[in-house]
């Protein structure tokens, strides 16, 4: 005891990273305890508390930078490109997406004066400043040249920041980027992936076609899109309902070739271009969609009417392939979950610290102070759970069919963060709201907008309903609830890893319809565990 005591006397906080690493040594009278011994200690202490006992991990002014936020989260973020474009974020580019969002959806000028089809979607020359400096930073050049994935979900954390809807145009790049660069052809990739790794304003942008009117959650059934072979290309004709990005130079769109079976193992993956070989726009855009927010993203409905495109991979494993295309974008919006969270959580603080009631600020007020210590734990282990399917999709995103336990692994944890942290954000948003009051409902202010944003970033990408179904599946054909407790063995408490794993146990066995229909507290229970666990880990 004597020995914990002189630790946390050292580290009286879940802040123990840092200052474990500036000890080298504690004496110990005879002797000296090494700093893998201490980590050791300070796990068992952190395992045995309960969280109300444990103290803040940081302050709050941490919360007003998205990159000290994550840097004092354990991950890597101190990079002057990185500090940079936050900067200008808060110089310029938070007034512009301030006004984008107040503006609404953007005109769609589908002919010009002569008659001739354009589809130029007309946002304001400050949102295309805006848009390019993300892609100048590096979101989709980064990856590439420094073969990681790292760098785009940094910047994809600071943008969402400010803005959850931006984000998304450079999330559907990435999940363009990736597919083509896997599984395109040599003569595809040198024709089409030099534009998408320019540092300068002419990259192209992308994006991912799947859904149709009939939804996205049961591909199988409700993509209605044909691909037709034409000699080395396809053409591809059909309507895609919820199409983000709309307008981006290149798209990969889900499509059933010939002869093809009407089931989700029918589904391809091509690759479409805006404008075709000819010269003349190769996809139109019908209407841009009315959303409630992510309003510096187009989304629109898209007709493909004999379209050029180009198969990438193998026709048959075109499910597998959309899946991946999926499973970046589901971890880009748990990271962006994070991120709108710890905004609104930083955007209360702030009101809190000047508000006063009953002759004080209102922060200085016990029940309103405990909830803010509630949300900043729950934010800190939020962004664990999200940056853990960072660090192993980095591990695993090169990989193609049949793919490795690691990508079960990660399949599992994607499903996890993806639910958790979008449940997170919108609860923490409607908390920052009632935070703010009667203040918090006026459109002239932040707060309303990020309650309207994390609606959508629980919906995108795959419902909670979705997430829970899909990480069930890993875990019933793969395993994966297994692979799970043995990457978190050591740091999560051994009972509660093996009470869980008898629980999953219990829930396989289940006649499908209680399987599925028992399934959310489980699920619930699972995302919180992991998070928890993945929290007390030092490093």
């Amino acid at each position: 005891m004597a020995i914990i005591e002189e630790i946390l006397s050292l580290c009286p906080s879940l802040e123990i990273v840092s200052s474990v690493k500036r000890l080298n040594h504690i004496s110990l009278g005879d002797g000296q305890v090494a700093t893998a011994t201490l980590i050791w200690i300070l796990q068992r202490v952190l395992q045995n508390s309960r969280p109300g006992e444990r103290t803040l991990a940081m302050n709050f002014d941490v919360l007003r930078s998205p990159v000290q936020f994550i840097q004092q989260g354990g991950i890597s973020a101190n990079l002057d490109w990185l500090r940079e474009y936050e900067a200008w974020f808060e110089c310029e580019g938070q007034g512009i997406s301030d006004a984008v969002d107040r503006a609404g959806t953007p005109w769609l000028r589908m002919f010009d004066q002569l008659g001739a089809r354009v589809d130029e979607i007309l946002y304001p020359p400050e949102y295309w400043r805006m848009l390019q400096h993300g892609y100048r930073a590096g979101v989709l050049w980064r990856a590439v040249e420094q073969n990681s994935l790292i760098p785009s979900y940094l910047l994809l954390y600071a943008t969402a920041f400010y803005d959850p809807g931006l984000a998304c145009p450079y999330t559907v790049s990435l999940s363009t980027l990736s597919p083509l660069s896997k599984y395109g052809g040599t003569e595809l990739k040198a024709r089409f992936l030099p534009n998408m790794l320019r540092h300068d304003d002419r990259v192209w942008q992308g994006a991912t076609w799947m859904t149709e009117i009939k939804g996205g959650s049961d591909l199988g059934a409700a993509v209605e899109t044909e691909a037709q072979q034409d000699g080395s290309k396809w053409r591809l004709t059909g309507d895609k309902y919820f199409a983000s990005n709309a307008g981006a130079e290149l798209a990969v769109v889900a499509a059933r070739g010939e002869d093809a079976p009407k089931t989700v193992r029918g589904l391809s993956l091509y690759l479409v271009p805006r404008r075709g070989e000819d010269g003349r726009l190769n996809y139109l855009i019908r209407r841009l969609k009315n959303k409630i927010a992510t309003r510096s993203v187009p989304t629109g409905e898209i007709e493909l009417r004999n379209s050029e495109g180009w198969l990438l991979g193998q026709a048959e494993h075109g499910i597998y392939l959309i899946l991946e295309v999926l499973n970046l974008s589901r971890v880009a919006n748990s990271v962006g979950s994070v991120a709108l969270a710890q905004r609104a959580i930083a955007d209360a603080y702030s009101f809190a610290e000047h508000r006063t009631a009953f002759g004080r600020p209102v922060i200085e007020h016990p029940l309103l102070r405990r909830q803010f210590e509630e949300r900043m734990q729950g934010l800190q282990a939020a962004l664990k759970l999200a940056w853990e399917s960072v660090r192993l999709l980095d591990k695993v995103w090169r990989e193609q069919p049949p793919y490795s336990e690691s990508y079960d692994l990660f399949r599992l944890i994607a499903h996890l963060a993806k639910y958790w942290t979008a449940e997170f954000a919108l609860q923490t948003a409607k908390w920052a709201m009632e935070v703010h009051g009667g203040m918090g409902t006026l459109q002239e202010y932040r707060a309303e907008r990020w309650l309207r944003e994390a609606m959508i970033l629980a919906i995108w990408e795959g419902t909670s309903h979705r997430q829970m179904l899909d990480g069930l599946e890993v875990m019933r054909k793969k395993g994966a609830h297994r692979l799970l407790f043995q990457h978190l063995s050591g740091i999560a408490p051994e009972g509660q890893l093996h009470e869980m794993e008898a629980r999953i146990e219990r829930q396989l066995t289940l006649p499908e319809a209680d399987r599925e229909g028992t399934l959310e507290m489980l699920f619930s229970d699972l995302a919180s565990l992991t998070g928890d666990a993945l929290l007390r880990r030092l490093c």
